[in-house]
């Protein structure tokens, strides 16, 4: 901080420079002023050392205020602006009425930008439900024929509308993510035969064999929101999984004893330079791309209510064919602590 105050002061320096200098001009220069060297020298010290203190005396009390802002800005908390530091002068002062100000705008539009937002989310919802209304009689006509294929490829269309409307539902909702836990010991592999029943007519479709292995574990978790997370798991694997080919759900506890589910399907794979980037939204990846099948969502809001839930997401790396998409559920024990920073 001193070094940028000096580099702010650098008039005050050159103006006392060239004062002093100019005196010193005038001293040697004057033929009727007599001065021994020794008072010269004298004459400069007493006015540099007096320079040198005012200076310092200055940079402590200017740089009082701005020491306390950074210190805040360190470990600033939501109601920073009632910690701010009483202000030592006039250009303190009006330092302080502008960031509060400025904090007082920005609570404004926040609070009007949540308003707009919570509209829209009211309306999407709305929406939704509406909709979810023919959805609904339609999944009754279509299961009063199970055996027309005609009939059968319809019902594998209407599930992909349905998860999409389901995503969507899903997505104004999670922004209260933290208010709408139901916590329980809940059977993964029973949480897994759920969803792969409801994607039952896309994986008939393309004829894939779907089969869930290892021991039925438990894990402590919301089955609502961890159904979610699989949804988007199981729907990427049915979607770039080949025809005639099979899908894999195995659940089981690491070596550390943390119960896990992996998702194994035989598609063309991750490539190993978009591993760090397939969580990020809106990013496809070459596969989807080639396929125009993918929207860069599904696996950003799994992994964004992964980490509310406490849940590790990640893929397996080193695979040559295929992917292998892990969740790792927390430990009971250690719950409570990841939800209440998932809230913060």
């Amino acid at each position: 901080m001193f070094i940028r105050y000096v580099d702010a002061r650098k008039s005050w320096i050159l103006l006392f420079a060239g004062l002093l200098g100019l005196a010193n001009a005038l001293i040697l220069l004057d033929q009727g002023i007599q001065v021994t060297s020794t008072s010269l020298l004298y004459f400069n010290a007493l006015f540099i050392l007096s320079f040198l203190l005012f200076f310092i005396w200055r940079f402590k009390r200017e740089t009082k205020y701005v020491a306390a802002l950074a210190a805040l800005q360190e470990d600033m908390a939501l109601d920073w602006i009632e910690t701010l530091p009483e202000p030592g002068d006039g250009l303190d002062q009006m330092t302080n009425d502008i960031l509060r100000e400025a904090s007082l705008q920005f609570k404004r539009k926040l609070s009007d930008y949540k308003e707009t937002q919570l509209i829209e989310n009211e309306f999407t919802a709305s929406w939704i439900h509406e909709v979810k209304t023919p959805l609904t009689a339609m999944k009754l006509i279509l299961d009063a024929r199970p055996s027309d294929p005609e009939i059968r490829k319809i019902e594998a269309e209407w599930l992909r509308v349905y998860l999409l409307v389901d995503r969507q539902l899903h997505m104004t909702r999670l922004p209260a993510i933290e208010s709408d836990y139901v916590l329980e010991l809940a059977s993964i592999q029973r949480l897994a035969a759920e969803e792969v029943r409801e994607l039952a007519p896309w994986c008939m479709e393309k004829n894939l064999a779907v089969s869930i292995e290892g021991t039925d574990v438990k894990a402590i978790t919301d089955r609502k929101w961890c159904r979610f997370i699989l949804r988007q798991l199981l729907t990427n694997a049915v979607k770039y999984n080949p025809a005639n080919t099979a899908l894999i759900i195995v659940t089981d506890v690491t070596e550390t004893g943390q119960v896990f589910l992996d998702v194994i399907d035989e598609g063309p794979g991750i490539q190993p330079h978009e591993l760090p980037r397939i969580f990020d939204k809106g990013f496809t990846g070459e596969n989807g791309r080639i396929q125009n099948a993918a929207t860069g969502l599904g696996l950003y809001l799994a992994k964004t209510v992964a980490d509310k839930l406490g849940i590790t997401l990640k893929a397996q790396p080193g695979q040559t064919k295929g992917t292998v998409m892990r969740m790792i559920f927390v430990d009971p024990n250690a719950f409570e602590a990841v939800r209440r920073g998932a809230g913060e």
